[in-house]
């Protein structure tokens, strides 16, 4: 897979130094993968949320931290729509449900 956005993953793991072992895994994994349907991403991330619009969201270090995705299984593209704390996470979620 291609990723999109890496500059924001490498930004957070600045300030988060706890997530940058997870994030670089994830991103050799991603990589190196080739996801042609959503059960790819569940049988490696069991605990993947999946949302409309091809949003796949990923828990970082235990559900500490959330890593936002939109994919496209057809292109072999993985977008980064956003990565942060599992609370501001939930503040944003909030905001967009009112």
């Amino acid at each position: 897979m291609r990723i999109v956005g890496l500059e924001m993953l490498n930004e957070f793991s600045t300030t988060y130094g706890e997530a940058r072992c997870w994030i670089a895994n994830w991103v050799a994994e991603t990589t190196a993968a080739t996801w042609t349907k959503p059960q790819d991403i569940k049988e490696r991330h069991a605990s993947a949320s999946f949302l409309p619009e091809n949003v796949v969201n990923f828990n970082i270090k235990g559900n500490w931290y959330r890593l936002e995705t939109q994919i496209s299984h057809e292109l072999g593209v993985v977008g980064i729509r956003w990565v942060g704390t599992h609370s501001a996470y939930d503040r944003r979620t909030k905001r967009s449900r009112q």
